[in-house]
């Protein structure tokens, strides 16, 4: 058995997927019409479709996981993220852990949560 994608759930599906190709690079490979697959192995999913396949409601900002990326020039991705995304919502501003990684943690246009850290 293979993990093949990570699935998040987003309001506005175009605006999303602008988001993680603006900050991560990340591309479309397939649309299917509410269920989008990157580069990378994330799909990004309408909420509606989502609200419809669990019959619940997507609890928005739950901290209960997060899509972690790593860079190298993370001063320069944070200059990006404040000036492509000022209204960024941080859980934590640029620090660096005890055992010398640099992290920023935030959340995306939906309260997903990520971390972009250095590589260690």
């Amino acid at each position: 058995m293979k993990l093949r994608n990570v699935l998040i759930v987003v309001k506005d599906i175009e605006a999303s997927k602008k988001y993680y190709h603006d900050l991560f690079g990340l591309d479309m490979l397939l649309d299917n019409d509410g269920n989008m697959i990157l580069t990378e192995g994330l799909v990004l999913q309408d909420e509606k479709i989502w609200n419809s396949f669990i019959n619940k409601d997507v609890v928005h900002r739950n901290n209960s996981c997060e899509l972690y990326f790593e860079e190298r020039d993370i001063e320069a991705f944070v200059e990006k993220l404040e000036k492509l995304y000022p209204d960024t919502i941080y859980v934590n501003k640029l620090m660096t852990h005890s055992w010398g990684q640099k992290v920023v943690r935030f959340y995306d246009l939906d309260g997903n949560l990520i971390e972009v850290g250095t590589p260690m």
